[in-house]
Formats: structure tokens, sequence, C-alpha cells
């Protein structure tokens, strides 16, 4: 895709669940979860030309998303409203990360806009304005690898190490609703401590609950993590549809990816800090 704005690239990096428990439910419904969320070096690319008639509008189309329910858009009405800004913005979205990524590219217009627009929130405060539109873009915003709890608001930094990952994306959607939904789903998975995640990474007890759900209702899903388990440690993150393996060097995941083929995926270092918040 050539993007059509010119300027600077605004990164909205990919994010994997290293595991995901389901460990209760509150009385409203959400789920509480337990999980561990690192970035990638890989992901959608941002670019915004700021208005000056307080219009917010998306440039490109994007397939399956129209324009009104796009959370980039959202993001920057939301902002424009919170800050009292008269600013407006184009905003064009580069889609490399497969199915799925919105969470992420709300969170790089938050922090983009608040710098373009002067509007002096801050990541926490973006956080907690950004919280009504996904409950992943707090993630996104404080922008470190970080142990999650709650329905996945409740973030504490944590080291891992760093590791080069192979991404496969299965063609298929799996609406999330639906997985949280099934009545198969084990929802009180006991409750672990991050010190024991931190000490054992690869310990079994750290699973995703949601995947025996996926892979029975979505054999795409289930042949990609039964072919890459054949080369590592795979499993899937979130809801799916995309697993993971994670190697210790690039050389090593890009030869599994090679043999991947036709397959699709992608190679991806993790990183331990958002690419915006670095810079």
């Amino acid at each position: 895709m050539t993007m059509t704005l010119s300027g600077l690239d605004y990164p909205a990096p990919a994010k994997l669940n290293l595991f995901l428990h389901v460990v209760g439910r509150r009385p409203d419904g959400y789920h509480l979860l337990q999980s561990v969320f690192t970035l990638l070096d890989y992901g959608d690319n941002i670019r915004i030309r700021v208005r000056d008639d307080g219009e917010v509008h998306r440039v490109n189309d994007l397939p399956a998303i129209p324009e009104a329910e796009d959370l980039t858009v959202r993001a920057a009405q939301m902002l424009r409203e919170a800050s009292g800004s008269s600013r407006g913005a184009d905003i064009e979205v580069e889609k490399r990360i497969p199915l799925g990524g919105g969470s992420s590219d709300a969170a790089t217009v938050l922090l983009a806009l608040d710098r373009l627009w002067n509007t002096g929130f801050g990541p926490d405060a973006l956080a907690e304005l950004g919280a009504s539109l996904g409950a992943d873009i707090p993630f996104f915003l404080r922008g470190s690898t970080a142990w999650a709890e709650g329905v996945g608001e409740k973030l504490k930094p944590i080291a891992i190490p760093r590791k080069w990952y192979v991404v496969l994306a299965p063609a298929v959607s799996v609406p999330t609703k639906e997985i949280f939904a099934a009545p198969e789903l084990t929802r009180n998975t006991e409750a672990l401590k991050m010190e024991d995640f931190s000490a054992h990474p690869q310990d079994s007890r750290f699973h995703n609950d949601l995947e025996p759900i996926v892979t029975a209702r979505y054999p795409m899903v289930r042949e990609h993590l039964e072919w890459l388990r054949q080369h590592g440690d795979a499993r899937m993150t979130g809801s799916g549809a995309c697993v993971f393996a994670a190697f210790d060097s690039r050389e090593e995941a890009q030869k599994v990816l090679d043999l991947a083929s036709p397959k699709k995926g992608f190679v991806a270092q993790g990183v331990a800090t958002h690419p915006l918040r670095v810079s």
C-alpha cells in the first residue's frame, strides 16, 4: 500500500498475549483475566495531517471497517472533545497487523495528536480516556511489557527475555464475543503470581484458556497451531486467530517461517517499550 499523506509514520505495534487465563467473571458479565502483553517491532503505520476546521476524517478505505466505526477516528474525536481543541485531523492507516490492531492504531493516534494538537494529556490521562474505547488501549498508551489483570486494564511492568517470534495468521476471523460466551469456556483458572511467570515463563501452567474453544470451532487455527508446534512451543494469542512461537534468534525464526509457506505470517522481535514512548 502506498500512503497518500506526506509526513511522519507513527508506528502502531502489534502485541502478543504470552498466555491468557480466565480467572473469574464480574457481575456485569466481563471476564477477569491474567496475561502478559508484549509489543512487537512490527505493526501498522499511521499518518496524520492536522486540520484547522475541527473535522476528523480517515482518508483511505479499509475493508470491513467503516470510517464511523474506526477506532482511530473515534479516538481523535474523543480527544478533541475532552481537550476542547478546535483542531481536527486527516488520518491514514496502513494495515499490516493481521485481523486486528484497532486498539494499537487508536492508541497511536491519541499519542500523536496529543503532541500535534498540544493538548498536554500525557500517556496516563490518555489511558483513562481511551479505556472506554477498548480494554487494550491503556496497555498501548502506557507502552511497556506488562502483567495484566482485571479486564486487562490493571497493568504492572514486567521484564521478560527478548525473543524473536514467528506469528502465523490463519485466514479466518474469530469473533471474540463468541469465544468468551462459549458455555464450555473455563472461567475459574487458578490465579497465579507475576513472580511465577518471571521465574518460569515456559511453565505449562501458563496457557491460553481460549485456545481449546477456538481450535475446536475453527479447524484452520488448529491446523496452523499443530504445524507450528512441530517447530517450537506454539500458542494462540488472545482469542485468535493468530498463533506464535518464540525463538532465540531471528535466523531460527526466519527458517521456520520459510518452511511455513504458503501459510501467511511474519517474524518480529519483542520490544520492551512502545516506539512513541522511546522517541
